[in-house]
């Protein structure tokens, strides 16, 4: 089946800014864009009510991705807009969506008066059990306007732990970075050493020892990277503390930040990891979190 840019669009504000980043990013990649609208059956007590009935709720399931299309298609004439509807659960058929897109979009509300995500329940479920990239896209908690116009030539920013890197998420960075035609930032939180948490006094020449120990991993790792895009930009960050709080703080002035998610088929048990779980409620720009082996 070919990939398209696809995005779950329900109507709301949130999701139309995600229906407005995928667009984007759909041209960037020279792909269609993909509009799936998941209708959940009301009960059928409510469904037979004057006011509710079949033709009404067909009406209104499809005034909301026909209505959509025409705006995306307006602002991009360049790319081909498509629709899906689906009856279902939307966790589960958007879930089945991402097997087939190049990203997978979905919206979430910003916080009010803090920066950052409201990752809904449907949101963290797709997140949790898609097999391939899915992209968080914010829109402002007064709605009047979204963070969907970041501006591209911002870097992408990479959290790496260069304990397990992994050549799909790496890959998936880069290749954003260069989509867009600016640099890419990659982030490395290492822990300080363990005196620090009980008051002891410091060691300078160990702290020195193992920043540049852990610089040099960083490097080491990213160095097959380099040369396979030797004319993407690349700036390396190595920083003592936490992953999740240097990557919050790297999405101010970030384009995009990419994360990685370690699939877990168990039905029990967490699928998203704490530095993932962190960066998509606090993050700031658009998070594409990549799941990987």
């Amino acid at each position: 089946m070919p990939r398209t840019v696809t995005v779950g669009l329900d109507g709301s504000p949130e999701s139309r800014a995600a229906a407005d980043w995928a667009a984007r990013e759909a041209k960037l990649r020279g792909l269609p864009l993909k509009l799936v609208n998941v209708w959940e059956p009301v009960p059928e007590p409510i469904a037979q009510a004057p006011l509710l009935g079949p033709e009404t709720h067909q009406h209104w399931s499809e005034r909301v991705p026909r209505e959509a299309a025409e705006e995306l298609r307006a602002a991009h004439p360049e790319v081909d807009v498509l629709i899906e509807q689906v009856t279902g659960r939307p966790a589960e058929v958007l879930t089945g969506a991402a097997k087939d897109a190049e990203p997978l979009v979905l919206g979430s509300r910003g916080l009010s008066g803090v920066g950052g995500f409201m990752v809904g329940s449907v949101g963290l479920a797709v997140v949790a059990h898609a097999e391939r990239p899915v992209v968080l896209v914010r829109a402002q908690g007064d709605t009047s306007g979204t963070d969907s116009d970041v501006p591209p030539s911002r870097p992408v920013v990479l959290g790496f732990d260069t304990r397990a890197p992994d050549d799909t998420l790496i890959g998936f960075a880069f290749e954003a970075a260069l989509l867009r035609g600016t640099s890419l930032r990659v982030v490395h939180g290492w822990d300080a050493p363990p005196y620090i948490a009980h008051g002891m006094a410091p060691d300078f020449e160990l702290n020195a020892q193992i920043a540049a120990e852990q610089g040099a991993a960083l490097t080491e790792a990213l160095r097959p990277w380099k040369l396979k895009f030797p004319d993407l930009e690349v700036a390396e960050d190595s920083l003592s503390g936490k992953a999740a709080d240097h990557l919050v703080d790297a999405s101010h002035e970030a384009s995009l930040i990419v994360v990685g998610r370690r699939i877990r088929r168990a039905a029990l048990g967490a699928h998203i990891g704490p530095v993932t779980h962190a960066v998509l409620h606090h993050a700031t720009a658009p998070v594409a979190v990549v799941p990987h082996d």
